[in-house]
């Protein structure tokens, strides 16, 4: 897999993948490089079979301040009175936020310091969210007239609830880590000085287990999203025939009967 990225850091450790956004000096706010860059990543660590979890996380005191608003800027500075278009620009984010909900393993979100607008909700489409004590998170767009993008307006609602979805995206306020958990944004809140070990204990954890079994989860509880309950009662079916026959299954069922720890595949 290629590490040699401009606006990234990649390291692999125990078949976890660590990505970490890397332009501190603007709070690692998204340009189109780093998009374009961890679109890539992302892309090639869900056909890499050494990979079984990836951590998403930011460097220097933040997870990321969203999207770069200097270039939006210049644009508009160049066109004038002439209306702006960013739906295409807004692909690159698509393109991230699909490469997540379809990585065949976890995609853990290692959020510490500010995550607001874009960066908000890219963590949002991770599978979890670990925080720190510190994070805030900010659905920051309707403080400069816009509405949330890069999927916030799918995943927020379905993780706190539509009342307050609409409660964080208009009034747009922060929330802190604490706050984050116990509306459902966060999955666990560690105190800063123990964020880095918790995030990769959590990790490491879910890397060692049947990834092959994660995947069709993922792929469960996305399709229940916007499914009803006899169509995903027939695609839970179809999933379980599919897991029944792996090889992990297989470890899984020996493992207890022999009353010892399994050692998964990912087969």
């Amino acid at each position: 897999m290629r590490t040699d990225f401009q606006h990234l850091l990649i390291q692999e450790d125990t078949h976890v993948l660590k990505i970490t956004m890397n332009r501190p000096e603007v709070f690692n706010a998204f340009n189109d490089t780093m998009l374009d860059e961890l679109g890539e990543v992302l892309e090639a660590a869900a056909e890499d079979e050494a990979v079984r979890c990836v951590i998403l996380t930011g460097a220097g005191r933040a997870f990321g301040s969203g999207q770069d608003l200097r270039s939006f800027a210049s644009i508009r500075t160049a066109r004038g009175d002439t209306p702006v278009k960013v739906s295409e620009h807004l692909r690159k984010y698509h393109r991230i936020v699909y490469a997540i909900r379809r990585m065949p393993k976890p995609v853990v979100a290692a959020v510490h310091g500010v995550a607001a607008g874009a960066s908000c909700n890219i963590a949002l489409a991770c599978d979890m969210r670990i925080v720190a004590d510190n994070a805030r998170f900010i659905e920051a767009f309707a403080r400069i007239g816009l509405v949330p993008d890069a999927g916030g307006g799918f995943f927020l609602p379905r993780l706190v609830g539509v009342g307050k979805a609409m409660e964080l995206a208009m009034l747009a306020d922060e929330v802190s880590g604490a706050e984050a958990e116990r509306l459902g944004l966060a999955n666990r809140c560690v105190p800063l000085d123990e964020f880095e070990k918790v995030t990769t204990a959590f990790a490491q954890r879910l890397a060692a287990g049947p990834t092959r079994a994660y995947a069709l989860i993922k792929e469960l509880m996305n399709k229940s999203l916007e499914s009803d309950l006899e169509t995903i009662l027939t695609f839970e079916g179809e999933l379980q025939d599919i897991a029944i026959n792996t090889a992990d299954h297989r470890e899984g069922v020996s493992a207890f009967l022999e009353k010892r720890h399994p050692h998964y595949q990912g087969r």
